[in-house]
This record gives C-alpha cells, structure tokens and sequence, in this order.
C-alpha cells in the first residue's frame, strides 16, 4: 500500500517559519508521531518506521510512516508502510512493533517481515515486505496471535508492541503486557518458523507497589531485549494505567538463555520522561543503535495548530560500562553536521565578566563546553533567549552544593 505525500510535502512547506519545528531531530513532513517501529538496516540503509496519523497532530487512525537512511543523519521520507484494513484484525490501528529479516527453516527465508499490533483487542500481526521495504502485504494467517495469556492484559486487553530477535535456531519474540489486578509484564515467546508462537511465559514481571522515583508503573510498554558486550539489555517503556500516564524509559542489564533472563538492578534509561518507547537494532556493522520518541511539552491544542507533534531522538550508539551500566552516547556520523567551529580558550569567569560567546547567534548549536565550579556554588550557560510564544529564556543551571544539572526556562 501507499500514500500521496504530496499534501503532506505541501503541509511541511508551510511550517518552515516554525521556529519550534527542529531541523537535525527526525519528524514526519507533518501531523502526529510517536513510537520508533520496525528500526533495521538491511543493505547499507538504515529504515526507520514509526507511528503515525496522515489526518492530524493528535493520536489517532494510527499508520506506520516510513524514512531511510544511509547514515542515520539525513532521512529521506517513504511512502507509509501500513495503514489498518477495514475489517480486519488492525481496524483500529497498526500500532507498535518491529522487523526482522526472515532466516533458513522459515516460510521468509530473506524476506523483511514485520510484527506489529493490531488493535482493537490488542493482538499481534504480520506483514511482508518487498526487497526495498516500500511495500508490505499483510499476512493471511493475521492474528498470529489472538490474545494475551491467561491472568495478563486485565479488562483493556493490554497486549502490544511485539519485539522479534533470533538467537540460534530460535525466534524470539517479548511483548509488553500486566498482570491482573498487578504490576506491569513482559511476556516471551518462541517460535522456529516465524508464524506458529509459543508461549513461554512472563519473562519479568513488575511490582505495582508505588516506589518513587524509580516506580515502575502497572503497564509495560515497547520491551527491547538484545544482546551487548557479552551480556542482554531489557529495555522497558512504564506506564501508569490508572491514569494513562507514560512514565519513562528504564533497563536491565543481566543475561538470556534457554528462555529465562536474569536481570541485575532496574535503572532509568536517561533521567527526566521525555524519551519514551525506544527501540534499538543491531546494525549490519554489530552496533547497538537505539532512537526513541521525545514526548511533546506543548499542550495538545498548541500541537494542533502548528500541525505537527512529536520527534524522534537523535540516534545514540550503545554500550556497557566497566560498572555494568548502559551508556548512551550520539551516534559518531552525526559529526558530519559540525561546521565552522568556535573554539574558546580556557579561562576563569568572575560575575559582571563579558561572556565570550556574545556574538554566537543560531537556533541549531552543538555546545560542547568543560565547566570547573573553582569555588563557585552555582554556575551555567544561558543558552536561549526569545519572545516566541512567551518563553524569554532557557538555561543549564549547575547546584555544585546538591550535586544536581538542571534545565530552567524562565517566561
């Protein structure tokens, strides 16, 4: 299936005076994103797919949009890959989910495939794609699978964002779900053909006793579950059902094997809840690349009317620490943006000195800045100032005394 993007195209062309809308962050030429799906590289192009509304900046009527890329810097947009069939098991929605590349002892030997969520009830679905992943048939056999297991999902069926990865002669498969009545859950699956699944039951299961700040919520959202540095990484999105409310990213480092994973200490992926759903590949060079959604700070009404909501991370390279812990840094071609560089010379800054860096002017900066308190209790860098919207100013503010780095904007 496709889609005309050419009212789109024509809709992006008319933010360009946007001064909100980023330039080097992914977005759709327009309207409503959220959750990275189908995250792959297949013969030297990365191909992101990502939930998408082709009718508007809010969530609903919910596609799959589709960009490639040769380098994870400049995307170049695709027509959409999925839309929901009337009728079918995704009428609701093709909501999240990812691709894999099928392998010997499967009906896909070669074909790109993906796994995503039909909705509603939430239920898992397949889908075939051409060689150059434009095009996707979906599978006849949809659902593959019709519902969560016995005690999981509670009332509303919560049952999505299946995560498919082969380790040896197997396939694999994680999906975000709850307990009745409990915490959230992730729950794994085998399969050796890539269309009859087997469930083997809760690969980890949450504790709904609030425990801030590191709660982790009654919803278990867009699990990852991959290998890295000799060990596996289960990345998890939090949700509070209650409420509705994304919480935030967090993982696990420990080891999978034979169907059981055994996790060491939960950590939050990154502080703060703007970066929510992520999903990760292995790239064709061995790389764990993640990318993941920012999560708007405008109220809906303002996304509306710009007619654009949503961006996606910047893509950041993986790795384990000596500690055992998961550090996230940008990936190295993003260096290919840099241009004509400002270096400042070292030198110790006393309060009513002139700031060096007056003349900088942009709204697309890289700052990388090495800042010593030398007796100081507070420092920072004002980084922005404009009236639009109302917002004057936004800074880096570091509390030497509570140890904290903070972000103030200031109206």
């Amino acid at each position: 299936m496709s889609l005309n993007l050419e009212p789109i195209l024509q809709a992006r062309a008319e933010q360009t005076v946007d001064p909100l809308r980023p330039h080097y962050h992914f977005l759709p030429p327009a309207n409503w994103l959220n959750d990275p799906n189908g995250f792959i590289q297949r013969r030297g192009r990365y191909h992101l797919f990502y939930q998408y509304n082709p009718a508007g900046a809010f969530h609903g009527d919910i596609h799959w949009g589709h960009a490639t890329s040769a380098d994870l810097v400049r995307w170049e947009h695709r027509p959409v890959a999925l839309a929901p069939t009337p009728g079918g098991p995704d009428a609701g929605g093709c909501w999240s989910g990812s691709a894999v590349v099928g392998g010997p002892g499967t009906p896909f030997d070669g074909r790109p495939l993906f796994f995503y969520t039909g909705v509603f009830p939430q239920v898992v679905c397949a889908a075939l794609g051409s060689d150059d992943l434009d095009t996707w048939t979906k599978h006849p056999a949809n659902p593959l699978i019709a519902a969560p297991p016995p005690g999981f999902g509670g009332q509303t069926g919560d049952f999505r964002d299946p995560f498919v990865w082969r380790e040896g002669e197997t396939w694999w498969m994680v999906i975000g779900s709850r307990v009745e009545n409990g915490g959230g859950a992730v729950l794994l699956y085998r399969s050796a053909d890539l269309l009859a699944w087997e469930y083997a039951g809760p690969l980890l299961v949450g504790d709904a006793t609030p425990d801030a700040p590191l709660w982790t919520g009654t919803v278990w959202e867009c699990p990852n579950l991959f290998p890295l540095d000799g060990r596996h990484v289960l990345i998890v999105s939090f949700q509070n059902h209650d409420s509705g409310e994304l919480l935030y990213a967090g993982y696990m480092v420990g080891d999978f094997s034979d169907g059981r994973f055994t996790p060491g200490p939960f950590r939050p992926l990154e502080y703060g809840n703007a970066l929510y759903a992520p999903q990760v590949t292995i790239d064709e060079s061995g790389r764990a690349v993640l990318i993941g959604w920012l999560r708007e700070g405008r109220d809906q009404a303002t996304q509306r009317a710009a007619g654009w909501s949503g961006v996606m991370s910047l893509p950041r390279l993986l790795s384990l620490g000596d500690d055992g812990t998961l550090r996230l840094r940008p990936v190295p071609e993003l260096t290919e943006l840099r241009r004509d560089p400002l270096h400042v010379a070292p030198c110790l800054f006393q309060p009513g000195d002139a700031n060096p860096l007056a003349e900088l002017r942009g709204g697309r900066l890289e700052i990388e800045a090495v800042l010593e308190p030398a007796g100081a209790t507070a420092f920072g860098l004002h980084l922005v100032e404009t009236e639009f919207l109302g917002r004057n100013s936004v800074s880096i503010h570091c509390n030497v005394a509570a140890g904290t780095i903070s972000s103030i904007t200031r109206t």
